[in-house]
């Protein structure tokens, strides 16, 4: 399964950017990941290109809550159902383009709590590696 997250502006502060890198290594000993940095625009969402049914999952205070194990399971229940691809879609200061809270088929929250944007990308990073060792057994999520 490929892991994409797609971030709407620039990851500016580097102790921020350093621990956004440092997650996505990690995760790497389990999942491919990427993570590209978008403009906010319209032209953003055409220029996103997806490998098969890429499953689009937007970051959004409103959306479902889950635990980490739940986060964990669900991640576990895509890849049972052959998702190939889960696109992680992360907002700016600004929120998100009309066009791709349509194009999502699942709405997260990470917290009810507002989050700044930059560290809701390493919070998002932090879960998903959370949610690999869980599956794998790794004594990292106790």
């Amino acid at each position: 399964m490929k892991i994409r997250l797609v971030m709407l502006g620039k990851t500016r502060r580097g102790e921020i950017r350093a621990l956004l890198d440092d997650y996505l290594g990690r995760i790497r000993h389990y999942a491919e990941v990427e993570a590209s940095e978008v403009p906010n625009s319209p032209a953003a969402l055409r220029k996103l290109k997806t490998e098969g049914a890429a499953t689009w999952v937007l970051l959004d205070v409103g959306g479902k809550q889950l635990t980490s194990q739940q986060f964990a399971r669900w991640i576990a229940e895509q890849r049972g159902r052959g998702i190939r691809e889960l696109l992680f879609l992360c907002g700016d200061a600004e929120g998100f383009p009309e066009e791709w809270r349509r194009k999502a088929q699942v709405r997260l929250s990470l917290s009810t709590m507002t989050l700044p944007h930059e560290l809701a990308r390493v919070v998002l990073a932090e879960q998903l590696y959370r949610a690999f060792t869980i599956l794998s057994g790794h004594p990292y999520n106790k």
